[in-house]
């Protein structure tokens, strides 16, 4: 046959596979991502003779390679596209081959007619050298086509599925998830899970190489006071239940005790609370805990164990650590994103000069002042200012774009006093065309919501095109958390779980004012994101029953555990990390969804199965379990 004339109407035909060259983000042998505010890039490997052992093929689609022209192969795949029955793209989850059939193979041809995109092939043929100016160098086999000497249709896909393979035209996330299978077939599904698969693969090899025991521990447990919401499992034990661990927690001291002194898990969790978009009913954590340990070795294990995952150098990456008040002082939040300034700043001595603003004793005012190279004041930025502000009783928000100084001191004189106004101008060098958002009130809510205000504006700003966050990975230890807060009943609560160690130095204030309290508690925060938490935990039985007491728990509920404690349990403690909002942050998604192959929607649900479901009246009857309505009436399914 003469090749040349395939050439030739290829030619004619090449402007229809121009999207394959800006389509560098498919997954061929190593592939960078690169990723804001990251100034490293995601590598993803394979081995193309890894990948295509036990299979019926010989390469993969993003295998070949000049150095295979002349060979004889087999492809199998996802039929991408396809022109005059003559030209194709196959697909597969590493990369895509262009194909061409012969003019005189008229059966491949009328079998390829009719054939659905996504339909699956198996095709052999010859690898050939693609003309000079036919080379496309965005593609790893773009020097490369197969001819074709045999096709087979393995299966072939409906007409009109409910969307595109295409990553100029992709779905909206509802029905993306709806058909989860085709949205999995996109490239960026394909890097996101074998990243996943490659960070928690070395992750596992760190600990295991640092000779920590992988244990599985139970789904299925009792319920847990204090917390999250917990799933509850109905059993056939009539009016007993079961509860789905919200972590391994309880299990993973009770090795401790068993000798068990450095384990490890990814484990699988549950907690019944509303979704977002960095928060599932369900989530994925690398559970660590060792014996004989403090703070200091449990910070030094996690950024070892960060430095070989991510492959990186020690100067490539910095831990600094903060104390939790300091946290809030300076960022108004306990996961402060430190890829961009602009700190609170206190102004409390100036404000509080006027009494009559003073309705406590617990009475703080704050400021941040945005320079005129970050000033927009545009209608969307005040009405999301006001709304997050209504969040805040207790605390008076007012912002200004300081056009002419002296009418802002006047505006702001209006409430603080022209005095007072004008000390806090001067006092602070306050320059016009600059953006002050101030906040008085309860100390507390002041710096929530000023935490608040510094994040959203900075959202805002960036979602115009102006770039203020840099890049990097800005790692965060957040210290001294309090032992306890206050619950909407007025109680006291933990702030971490009840079985956090309290800090020795604050024991006397056990009684005397336990919400001063610090824990042995610690937060690890990545660019704004809390990634992991953990704490050194209560080894003394008579401690933890006195804890459970004042958290109002009734320590027969824990027996297990004060038994546990004081059989002989080593001091202990360890972390937690968030594998589903850590791959979230490292890979630069817009929701953890994205790093998750199946995970439910905002409502707790799953599009793709409908799940959860009812369930018939002889499971109901098995399970002794009656479905009631809000009023305590039958719920019946219409």
């Amino acid at each position: 046959m003469n090749v040349s004339k395939l050439y030739t109407k290829h030619i004619i035909f090449s402007t229809l596979f121009k999207y394959l060259k800006s389509d560098k983000l498919y997954f061929n042998k190593k592939i960078n991502i690169s990723r804001p505010y990251c100034n490293h890039s995601i590598s993803v490997s394979y081995k193309d003779e890894n990948c295509r052992k036990y299979t019926n093929r010989t390469h993969t689609c993003g295998g070949l390679r000049s150095t295979n022209i002349g060979e004889n192969i087999v492809l199998c795949g996802w039929l991408e596209y396809q022109r005059m029955n003559k030209f194709l793209v196959l697909r597969d989850s590493y990369g895509h081959t262009q194909l061409l059939i012969r003019d005189d193979d008229l059966q491949t041809q009328k079998l390829l007619k009719n054939i659905p995109f996504e339909s699956i092939l198996e095709v052999s043929g010859i690898v050939l050298s693609r003309p000079q100016e036919m080379i496309n160098n965005n593609q790893l086999t773009g020097e490369i086509e197969v001819l074709i000497n045999d096709l087979k249709i393995l299966n072939k896909a409906v007409e009109n599925l409910p969307f595109n393979i295409r990553e100029f035209q992709k779905a909206k996330e509802p029905l993306r998830m709806q058909y989860r299978y085709l949205d999995l077939r996109f490239s960026r599904m394909q890097k996101n899970l074998r990243y996943r698969s490659n960070l928690l693969m070395r992750m596992r090899q760190f600990l295991c190489d640092n000779d920590f025991v992988d244990v599985e521990t139970p789904t299925l447990f009792k319920a847990t006071p204090g917390g999250a919401q917990e799933f509850i499992v109905p059993t056939r034990f009539p009016g007993q239940f079961y509860s789905l661990v919200q972590s391994p927690q309880q299990f993973k001291q009770i090795l401790m005790a068993g000798a068990i002194d450095r384990y490890f898990q990814i484990a699988r969790c549950y907690r019944d609370e509303g979704a977002r978009s960095d928060r599932q009913p369900e989530f994925t954590q690398l559970d660590i805990e060792m014996s004989f340990t403090n703070i200091e070795s449990v910070i030094k294990l996690v950024e070892d164990l960060f430095s070989y995952s991510l492959e990186l150098k020690p100067k490539e990456i910095e831990f600094r650590k903060i104390t939790y008040s300091e946290a809030m002082e300076i960022y108004g939040s306990d996961k402060p994103d430190l890829t961009f300034d602009h700190e609170l700043r206190n102004c409390s001595n100036i404000v509080k000069k006027n009494e009559s603003l003073i309705r406590n004793d617990d009475f703080g005012a704050y400021f941040i002042n945005f320079p005129k190279e970050l000033s927009i004041l545009n209608k969307k930025i005040k009405e999301t200012m006001k709304n997050i502000s209504k969040n805040f009783n207790n605390a008076k928000l007012m912002f200004d774009m300081v056009k002419n100084k002296e009418e802002t001191i006047n505006k702001l004189g209006k409430l603080l006093s022209k005095e007072i106004a004008n000390e806090f101008f001067y006092v602070n060098n306050i320059q016009e065309e600059s953006i002050v958002f101030l906040a008085f009130g309860n100390k507390q809510e002041v710096l929530s919501l000023m935490g608040k205000i510094r994040i959203e504006y900075i959202n805002l700003l960036e979602s115009t095109g102006i770039t203020v966050r840099r890049e990097g990975l800005h790692f965060l230890w957040v210290l001294d958390f309090p032992l306890f807060e206050l619950s909407e009943e007025g109680t006291l609560k933990s702030a971490h779980h009840p079985f956090t160690s309290p800090h020795p130095e604050d024991m006397d204030l056990l009684q005397s004012d336990p919400l001063k309290m610090r824990a042995l508690a610690y937060d690890l925060v990545l660019n704004g994101h809390e990634v992991g938490g953990g704490s050194i935990r209560i080894h003394d039985p008579k401690l933890q029953h006195t804890i459970l007491q004042v958290l109002n728990i009734k320590p027969d509920t824990m027996q297990h555990m004060l038994d546990m404690l004081a059989s002989g349990c080593p001091p202990h403690g360890g972390i937690a990390l968030g594998l589903d909002r850590l791959l979230s942050v490292l890979l630069n998604t817009s929701s953890i969804r994205d790093v998750i192959a199946f995970p439910k929607n905002y409502e707790g649900r799953d599009p793709m199965s409908g799940a959860p479901s009812y369930i018939s009246d002889n499971d109901k009857r098995l399970y002794y379990i009656r479905s009631i309505d809000q009023d305590g009436n039958t719920y019946n399914v219409k």
